[in-house]
């Protein structure tokens, strides 16, 4: 299987609208799909950064002098920017969630599949993993976790049941995980029931909703004034920051209005109702199903 298959591929890519001499941002390389995208419209003025802080995505980097691979989370967009002498960019691109090398790689412990550490890390630096998660956070914070990020209605439940467990043993592995929340587990469906628990878990590994936030609130500094703002989510706890941010300016979706009542935001929506896979696309890549593309222009 191959490293990744992107998601709404070419819809996003028509989304930023590129120049060929323009410069733009994959905030989310990975297998480099919408990179290798980006440079075919790009010429030879043309410039593409691309940030990912998984160690493995830099085996995918090409050769390519208009390319800069930047081994770093993408909530230092900024830092990164001026580092590398560059004021304000074209477009900016995201494919937020989880690659399916990660995914099917046993050994990150992203996927209940496999029997394998319960680490979830995309960059393997970190020191927090999900067995630390589950071992030492309170119940009322594992409650929280469940409830938040994999919207789970019996989190409090659960955190108790896994709270009973690890004072029997350490949860270390993905199978210590399953039976401690085995009596929970839907027969008719369990695997939608653990891939929200791994959800949950894994975007508090990697602090992915604050990571979004910060890096959210960059890009209209970042980007010129045309420039394209291009975000695929895949859960709606991604896609409610993404719309509240493109349609107001601010992580709250609070519109502002001036004296004379005009909505006070740096955006333009490029696409009013959400972009969703065609049924041609989800017949050769099932993982896009729940990608969901929305796309914005910075106006001044």
């Amino acid at each position: 299987m191959g490293y990744h298959k992107p998601a709404l591929l070419h819809e996003s890519i028509n989304g930023l609208n590129i120049r060929p001499e323009g410069i733009y941002v994959d905030m989310t390389f990975g297998g480099g799909g919408h990179s290798l995208e980006v440079l075919k419209k790009l010429g030879k003025k043309g410039r593409l950064l691309a940030f990912d802080q998984d160690h493995d995505a830099q085996a995918n980097v090409p050769d390519d002098k208009r390319f800069t691979f930047i081994g770093a989370n993408f909530r230092y967009l900024r830092n990164y920017l001026r580092y590398h002498d560059i004021g304000k960019v074209d477009g900016i691109l995201a494919d937020l969630g989880i690659s399916s090398h990660q995914i099917d790689n046993p050994g990150r412990g992203f996927s209940f599949k496999s029997d394998a550490g319960l680490d979830m890390r995309m960059d393997v630096r970190g020191s927090m993993t999900a067995s630390r998660v589950l071992n030492e956070y309170t119940v009322a914070d594992l409650a929280k976790i469940f409830w938040t990020y994999g919207e789970l209605a019996n989190g409090k439940a659960l955190a108790v049941a896994i709270d009973h467990s690890r004072k029997q043993k350490k949860l270390r592995t993905t199978g210590d995980l399953e039976d401690a929340l085995n009596r929970f587990i839907p027969r008719n469906k369990p695997s939608k029931f653990m891939a929200k628990v791994y959800q949950a878990l894994r975007i508090e590994v990697n602090a992915e909703m604050e990571a979004l936030g910060e890096m959210l609130l960059q890009t209209p500094e970042s980007l010129k004034q045309g420039g394209r703002l291009v975000i695929i989510s895949y859960h709606s706890i991604e896609d409610r920051i993404v719309k509240n941010f493109m349609r107001s300016g601010n992580l709250e979706g609070n519109l502002a209005k001036d004296f004379y009542g005009q909505p006070q935001t740096p955006w333009r929506l490029i696409n009013r109702s959400v972009i969703i896979p065609s049924p041609e696309e989800l017949e050769v890549n099932n993982r896009a199903r729940s990608a969901k593309l929305r796309i914005a222009e910075r106006t001044d």
